[in-house]
C-alpha cells in the first residue's frame, strides 16, 4: 500500500468516531434503557481526525425496532411488547496540535432527539392493561472533555477519551417512557484500529458506564461494559465487512425493592458498509439483528451517519 492510499484511508477513517454518541437508546436496566448509545463505532474507531480550522459536524439517523422483550433466561415476557426508536443526533467535534501523555488532545459534544414509541400489556386485578406512550423530545446531550489520539504506526491507531452523559433530557418518572434518563453517566473509552497493507481492516472500541442515582426515583442501573467492532476489507472508497456489538451489566441494578441478579446482555451483528472520496462528505451504514438478549428486548437497529471536517 503507498503512502498516498494509506492517508486517503487515515482520512476516510478519522472521520467515524466524530459522529460518536449518536446513537438510539432502547432497552436494558432502569425502564429497560441502556444507558449510552450502541452501534456507534465501527470502522475507524481507533483513528481521530486532525486538527482543522473548524472541526468537524455530524448527523446520524437510527432507527431500532423490537417486539419481544425477554426475561433473565432469555424467554419472552408475552407481554404484547413493542418499540420503535427513531433517533436524530447532531455532534461536533475538534481535534487540536496540542500533546498531551504523546497524544493529540480534542473534545466533542452530542446532541440527540429521539422519537419514541413504546407499548406492553401489564396484568391486573380486573384484568389486562395496555400501556402506550409516544414522546419526541431531546434526550441526554454527551460531552467529552478529553480525547487523546496515539498513531502507533501507519497501520495502528488507538485512542481514549472520557464520555460524561449529562441529564439534560426530557424526563418524565409517571411517562412509560423517556428520552432522558435523570442520571449522569461516566464512560472511560478505549478505541483501535489496524488496517493491513492489503487494506483489511479490524476496529474495536471497549467502553465501561458508570451510572449514579436517579433522584426521582432512586434507581442506580449497574456498571455497563459494551465491545463494539467490526472487520471488513477496504475497496476503493468503500469499506465493507462485518459489524455488532457486544452489550453486558457488571453489576445489579440498586433500588428499593428490587429483585437481585436484574442484569442485561445481548450481542448484536449485521452488515456494515462506509464510503469517503476526499472533500466530500463520509457516509455509514449498518443493520444489526440482535439475539441472545437477557432481561431486555431484542430486535433489530439500522443506522446512516454522515459527517464533514470544515
Amino acid at each position: 500500500m503507498t503512502h498516498n492510499n494509506k492517508l486517503s484511508i487515515k482520512r476516510f477513517m478519522c472521520l467515524t468516531l466524530c459522529l460518536m454518541s449518536l446513537g438510539s437508546t432502547v432497552q436494558a436496566t432502569e425502564n429497560g434503557a441502556p444507558t449510552t448509545s450502541f452501534g456507534v463505532y465501527d470502522f475507524g474507531a481507533g483513528i481521530l481526525p486532525p486538527a482543522t480550522p473548524v472541526g468537524l459536524f455530524g448527523v446520524r439517523v437510527a432507527f431500532y425496532s423490537a417486539n419481544v422483550q425477554k426475561d433473565r433466561q432469555g424467554r419472552s415476557l408475552g407481554n404484547n411488547f413493542s418499540l420503535d426508536v427513531l433517533s436524530i443526533g447532531v455532534a461536533y467535534f475538534r481535534m487540536t496540535d496540542y500533546r498531551m501523555l504523546g497524544a493529540r488532545f480534542g473534545y466533542s459534544v452530542a446532541v440527540p432527539f429521539f422519537q419514541m414509541d413504546a407499548s406492553f400489556r401489564v396484568q391486573t386485578p380486573s384484568g389486562p392493561l395496555d400501556l402506550k406512550a409516544d414522546p419526541f423530545r431531546m434526550a441526554d446531550m454527551s460531552v467529552s472533555p478529553l480525547i487523546l489520539q496515539w498513531d502507533l504506526s501507519p497501520n495502528l491507531f488507538v485512542n481514549a477519551r472520557l464520555q460524561v452523559q449529562a441529564p439534560t433530557g426530557d424526563y418524565d418518572k409517571n411517562r412509560l417512557i423517556s428520552p432522558g434518563l435523570n442520571h449522569w453517566t461516566f464512560s472511560p473509552t478505549v478505541n483501535a484500529t489496524y488496517i493491513t497493507d492489503t487494506g483489511f481492516e479490524v476496529s474495536s472500541s471497549l467502553q465501561t458506564d458508570i451510572n449514579t442515582r436517579n433522584p426521582a426515583t432512586d434507581y442506580k442501573s449497574g456498571v455497563e461494559y459494551r465491545h463494539e467492532f467490526a472487520v471488513g476489507q477496504h475497496a476503493g472508497p468503500f469499506t465493507v465487512g462485518l459489524g455488532g456489538y457486544y452489550y453486558r451489566q457488571f453489576s445489579d441494578d440498586d433500588a428499593p425493592g428490587l429483585e437481585a441478579g436484574n442484569r442485561s446482555r445481548v450481542i448484536a451483528a449485521g452488515p456494515a458498509i462506509s464510503y469517503f472520496t476526499p472533500g466530500m462528505p463520509a457516509a455509514w451504514f449498518h443493520l444489526y439483528k440482535e439475539f441472545g438478549a437477557r432481561n431486555r428486548s431484542e430486535g433489530y437497529t439500522v443506522a446512516l451517519r454522515v459527517g464533514h471536517s470544515f
